[in-house]
């Protein structure tokens, strides 16, 4: 996917680049612009450079997506936010879930693990 990926971004930047002369060999010249050389290398150049960072950049984007939400939960380690008598919230992956206690009541602060889920509702225990 990487390889389709380069050849595409590859192949759009080299038409732009086209464009780019063709504008400075025909189409400002026919307006009574006149542009020297030296711009159109430093403007082309900066494209250049700006197709190879936004094409890093949106590899990286694309590798680190993570899946989040329920079928990631069990075995998810996280902290309680409102206290579990048996039921309140714990904060999980950066996400707030409602949660029940499966070993008593669990104080605010406190580190939890996901033993399974019930609907939307994660069922927790305390951590070691």
């Amino acid at each position: 996917m990487t390889t389709a990926r380069l050849i595409l971004a590859v192949a759009s930047t080299l038409a732009v680049e086209a464009a780019l002369y063709t504008i400075w060999r025909w189409m400002l010249p026919e307006m009574d612009i006149e542009m020297p050389l030296a711009a159109l290398i430093t403007v082309m150049i900066a494209w250049a450079v700006f197709a190879v960072v936004n094409f890093w950049f949106v590899t990286r984007v694309i590798k680190r997506q993570a899946v989040v939400g329920l079928p990631t939960m069990v075995g998810g380690k996280g902290k309680v936010t409102s206290p579990l008598a048996p039921e309140g919230l714990v904060m999980i992956k950066g996400e707030l879930w409602e949660a029940r206690s499966i070993s008593g009541n669990i104080d605010k602060g406190e580190p939890v693990i996901v033993i399974e889920q019930d609907g939307l509702k994660l069922m927790v225990r305390r951590l070691g």
